[in-house]
């Protein structure tokens, strides 16, 4: 038997520690032997709740399944564990400091199957030396750290060659981060999804639901709304009825306002907003607004929605997350034509300027609105496999796809700039792995604030709807 010992002590109330370690599958955010964790049972973690967690030991994979044997509300939490080899039994246990901090008491024996006996003098500093590293990435995932972030200058040199950033697209870019955690939970926090019933939206409304957060998701299709709900519930835990669905076709201005109004009519604070829904589109086609599709819905959507939902967000002092692309970086802003009008029509490029566009305005509103406690920030998500990717990429997808994030990795940094401390006073900035990155690399590809404040009037004026405040 190998017997570990682990013991720290973080500024956490005891109810916030046991909840975030109750639910195993969060140990993928703060063990770095741990490469990804899930939850095999449906609902909220109690007795029995099972955990498949993927190991990384010695450049290998190795799948381990855990069953939560015992749960005591706010003290100890009781694991067993089993696969490749090994049995493991783990006590997780709670106490309160008289200063208002919390002591966790870290307890495990391993058993090793006949096969692996012999290789016990080897395992044993090996699994001390990760049971320390687990420790000390639970004390800084629960640890509440409000330092702004910056980026380093490695990472901006690599930005400006270009190609040296492409492996921070990747899986790579994600597991090289610090902190993987999302420990700061969202009670009475209300937020708003674009393009949740697939994809990094699901994942985005998952991990919103796990911290606590009331979700508002905006779709198309009710029948898919209906599934995204109970799988956030199967995930997460939470009831049904703290995930409303609003069905709106985004590609329609006047259903993108009506939906805005529903729900600013419906609640009178919103804490965050996430522009999620997105398309890529092979074929150039104009909506019944007269706008091209890829414009409609990765720029017009968000502008209106945002406007239309601007007076709940000033409220709140609430955050608003609009989700760009890469593809952005080799594009221009293209005052002059907007819907792609002249030239040979590529869906790429339009995408990647619609959402140049969006970055554009992120940094406008984040301007305009900068008195209002409203923060501003666009994000990309990485080089992610989602179902969007494979259908509208296939070629790129072949050949990338084992250096793809998987959705969760790419709904990270959206997750993370509405509810952490630490993005709090961010405003106006370009994320990419909870990092500030520039946003115009290529020559010709910076926007200026006046360019930006003629887009603005551009979107106003083409869809009718006024900035808040103004009639």
């Amino acid at each position: 038997m190998i017997r570990l010992h682990e013991t720290i002590r973080v500024q956490r109330s005891r109810a916030d520690c046991y909840r975030y370690l109750a639910d195993f599958s969060t140990c993928e955010q703060w063990d770095p032997g741990v490469y990804r964790a899930r939850k095999i049972t449906p609902g909220a973690p109690v007795v029995g709740t099972g955990f498949e967690v993927t190991i990384s030991t010695l450049g290998r994979h190795r799948r381990m399944e855990y069953t939560l044997a015992d749960l005591t509300a706010d003290r100890r939490i009781e694991l067993r564990g089993e696969g490749a080899g090994v049995f493991t039994h783990e006590i997780i246990a709670f106490e309160d400091n008289s200063d208002g901090s919390t002591t966790i008491d870290y307890r495990a024996d391993f058993e090793l199957n006949a096969a692996l006996k012999a290789t016990q003098p080897l395992f044993k500093p090996l699994l001390k030396r990760m049971g320390r590293h687990a420790v000390a990435g639970l004390r800084q995932a629960l640890e509440i750290d409000d330092t702004p972030p910056a980026q380093g200058w490695l990472s901006y040199a690599a930005d400006r060659s270009v190609i040296a950033a492409t492996p921070s697209f990747t899986e790579r870019g994600y597991l090289a981060m610090d902190d993987k955690s999302h420990s700061q939970f969202m009670h009475n926090k209300t937020v708003v999804i674009t393009g949740a019933t697939s994809g990094i939206g699901e994942a985005i409304a998952c991990e919103y639901a796990r911290l606590g957060a009331t979700l508002i998701l905006i779709g198309r299709n009710t029948i898919r709304l209906r599934k995204a709900t109970h799988a956030i519930h199967d995930f997460a835990g939470i009831p049904t009825d703290a995930i409303q669905c609003y069905d709106a076709d985004l590609l329609e201005t006047n259903a993108t306002a009506e939906v805005a109004r529903q729900i600013a009519a419906d609640h009178s604070a919103i804490d965050v907003l996430i522009n999620n829904a997105g398309a890529l589109f092979d074929t150039r086609e104009i909506t019944a607004d007269g706008f091209e599709r890829s414009v409609a819905i990765n720029l017009v959507a968000p502008y209106v929605l945002t406007e239309g939902l601007m007076g709940p967000l000033i409220e709140a002092g609430g955050r608003v997350i609009n989700m760009s692309s890469g593809g952005m970086y080799l594009q221009p802003l293209v005052l002059d034509d907007m819907n792609f009008e002249h030239g040979d029509y590529s869906g790429t490029k339009a995408y990647a300027r619609a959402k140049r566009g969006l970055v554009a305005l992120t940094r406008h509103w984040a301007r305009r609105y900068e008195d209002s406690g409203v923060r501003f920030n666009a994000m990309h998500p990485g080089w992610a496999a989602t179902p969007g990717v494979t259908d509208s990429l296939p070629g790129f997808d072949k050949v990338m796809g084992r250096f793809l994030r998987d959705a969760r990795m790419g709904a990270d940094t959206a997750v993370w700039l509405g509810a952490d401390a630490a993005a709090a006073d961010a405003q106006g900035q370009f994320f990419l792995d909870r990092s500030p990155h520039p946003t115009a690399v290529v020559p010709g590809t910076a926007i200026k604030p006046s360019q930006a404040q003629a887009l603005y009037a551009w979107l106003r004026n083409e869809t009718g709807v006024k900035a808040h405040g103004v009639g």
